[in-house]
């Protein structure tokens, strides 16, 4: 079924962050005139009251859950109980609040940590059970998993209308570029970037180069997670990527060329690699809402390089 939004009052929780905003930008060119962004700040997700007056404030037809507490390797170990409560809390309470509320349909983001550490490459949503996720990041994608059981449980027991959708990695201009906190291509492009206005010979990297990734540009993102807000209404979860994946020693080598970075790169296998592989199955997003990415690796890297050079020479 295809939705029109101009006439739907839609809620995006993380409406204001890296991929928020690029949701936000999606339904509006859709025809949703005010998408209705709550703040940490006004509405504290992880307590039920705070929840139960932001529905009653924005009164939504639609919810697009994507508020989460998140970071690359380092941030979930230094933070594993936070990632799991935090996260586990904030959508375990919005949709049932949502459900209690009479919300017509929920869209809930997850995560590909949520797979099994040695799940098959490429990942297929069948998969998703076969084993326990990579362990630095367990917290996190055990907790955003249980979207999944919820939304199962809700549609067979009250009918509720919840979709839930597995991303990878996403990048693109407005990413988080914190080293303490970042993901790993924002973090690769500012060491490089850094090294560069520096003079630096060599930059370290964690790892051994060897681990595989696959990267979703967020434009591409947003636009998958409005096309499923639109055509899909069905319990399994759906992967959201490219199909295609890139080794680390790779991102790190493409990386440093668009940046202009010819020194040496050390790799401090003293650090964890995370997940050894990770490429989707993107056939399903195909299949059930037309979900097809349409930006290139090497076109994304280059507009969020630009992006953050720009941002950096800003007064």
């Amino acid at each position: 079924m295809t939705r029109s939004f101009e006439h739907t009052r839609v809620v995006v929780t993380g409406g204001a962050g890296f991929l928020g905003c690029f949701v936000v930008n999606a339904l509006r060119e859709r025809g949703c005139a005010a998408p209705f962004v709550p703040r940490s700040r006004e509405y504290d997700l992880r307590r039920e009251s705070d929840i139960a007056r932001l529905l009653d404030a924005a009164r939504p037809d639609l919810i697009v859950h994507l508020a989460s507490v998140v970071g690359g390797i380092g941030a979930n170990r230094a933070n594993p109980g936070r990632f799991f409560y935090d996260n586990l809390i904030m959508g375990t309470q919005l949709m049932e609040g949502a459900r209690r509320a009479g919300v017509a349909k929920f869209v809930a983001v997850g995560t590909v940590c949520s797979y099994p550490k040695f799940a098959p490459v490429p990942f297929r949503e069948e998969d998703l059970w076969n084993g326990y996720p990579e362990e630095t990041n367990a917290p996190y994608g055990l907790a955003k998993k249980m979207l999944l059981v919820q939304s199962q449980a809700y549609r067979e027991q009250y009918g509720f209308n919840c979709i839930v959708l597995l991303p990878v990695n996403l990048y693109g201009p407005g990413d988080n570029f914190d080293p303490s906190s970042s993901h790993v291509i924002p973090a690769l492009i500012r060491k490089c970037m850094e090294a560069v206005e520096s003079g630096a010979r060599e930059i370290v990297v964690w790892g051994t180069g060897r681990a595989t990734r696959e990267f979703l540009y967020v434009d591409d993102a947003a636009d998958a997670i409005v096309l499923a807000a639109e055509r899909y209404d069905a319990s399994e979860p759906v992967n959201l990527g490219t199909g295609s994946e890139i080794s680390i020693e790779d991102l790190v080598a493409r990386i440093a060329r668009h940046t202009g970075f010819t020194g040496r790169i050390v790799w401090d296998t003293s650090k964890p690699d995370g997940q050894p592989r990770r490429m989707l199955d993107t056939s399903r997003a195909a299949k059930y809402f037309g979900f097809v990415a349409k930006t290139s690796f090497d076109e994304g890297l280059r507009k969020t390089i630009d992006w953050y050079r720009r941002t950096r020479a800003t007064p």
